[in-house]
């Protein structure tokens, strides 16, 4: 029988030679930074706005509530309406909502043309339930919004597409019906060809101590929820790292990033159903469940949010676009 000193040797050896090059592999650490573009930067006051719009006289807007459905539609519709941007609304049939309510829309916001490589930051707009929804998600389409305004007032290197999507929450998520999965296969039946799909996922809220029921997330992962994640599989490590570099050029807020088989809710969101064509795709995100104590309850609400932090964020997406369609 071995002694516990060789048991305690092999161990030792089977972390240091497998179990940390795994953590490092899929947490890619990276010294290169891509500095940010002189212009202007994401503004806290408007996503505080937008958050406090969308999940106050707006809310709740899902299938249940077509009128103030509607009425969300029309704010996100207007608020992309900025100059150099082409707004339409792809309407489809999700055939699990209320009746009545079956047609549903995406809102696009292109920016260039449908020729060539293009770059799609998506976010759902729908909420679960009765719930207001600040974190999840109006803090992914306020950071849209935002980003729209951004991208009016600076030279783009090629095109991109801003989609608000319907239909992310249950009953509609993993099945074909997500505004998402609609989006995903329009471009593929139309032979669109995408450099990356960034999605936003819960981009607002940040606190001094996160806690994590799993050990290899305790051991690979800050125990402070003060930082943004960059998550995608495998196949999409390259445009993380291209991702996670644009995001330490832009600001000082810690960025991770993961890079693996589909873990920890890692393709709870749209960006899955890009995965499902082939194209590269990434969701940004603060870690919803794993660090939101409010996520789908009535307590997610704007006065939860860091709006100094989420402009962090939407600072570094706008790099990350702006790389990724650099020549």
């Amino acid at each position: 029988m071995p002694s516990i000193t060789r048991i305690l040797a092999a161990l030792a050896c089977f972390f240091i030679l497998i179990c940390i090059p795994a953590l490092l592999a899929v947490r890619q650490p990276t010294l290169k930074i891509t500095p940010f573009p002189a212009g202007l930067r994401a503004d806290p006051d408007r996503l505080r706005w937008h958050v406090e719009h969308l999940a106050g006289e707006l809310s709740p807007h899902n299938h249940n509530h077509p009128e103030k459905l509607a009425a969300t539609v029309r704010y996100i519709t207007t608020r992309l309406s900025v100059p150099g941007a082409q707004v339409s609304l792809q309407p489809y049939i999700a055939e699990n909502a209320a009746p009545g309510q079956q047609e549903q829309v995406n809102i696009i916001a292109r920016f260039g043309s449908k020729q060539g490589l293009v770059v799609v930051i998506g976010a759902h707009y729908d909420v679960l339930g009765d719930f207001p929804g600040a974190d999840d998600n109006a803090s992914g389409i306020a950071g849209l919004l935002e980003l729209a305004r951004l991208l009016s007032q600076r030279e783009r290197g090629g095109n991109i597409e801003l989609v608000a999507y319907g239909t992310e929450e249950p009953p509609f998520f993993g099945t074909d019906q997500m505004g998402s999965a609609v989006h995903a296969q329009s471009f593929a039946e139309q032979g669109r060809a995408v450099k990356a799909m960034i999605c936003l996922e819960m981009i607002g809220y940040f606190v001094e101590q996160q806690e994590y029921k799993s050990w290899d997330l305790r051991l690979a992962y800050p125990r402070n929820g003060l930082y943004a994640a960059i998550v995608g599989r495998w196949q999409d490590r390259y445009l993380a790292k291209t991702v996670k570099r644009s995001f330490k050029g832009a600001s000082d807020l810690p960025v991770v990033s993961y890079s693996g088989p589909v873990l920890f809710g890692a393709d709870l969101s749209d960006h899955r159903n890009y995965w499902q064509h082939g194209y590269p795709a990434v969701m940004i995100t603060d870690t919803a469940f794993l660090r939101n104590p409010h996520y789908h309850t009535a307590e997610d609400l704007p006065a939860t949010l860091d709006y100094q932090r989420m402009a962090q964020v939407v600072d570094g997406v706008l790099n990350a676009a702006l790389t990724l369609l650099s020549p």
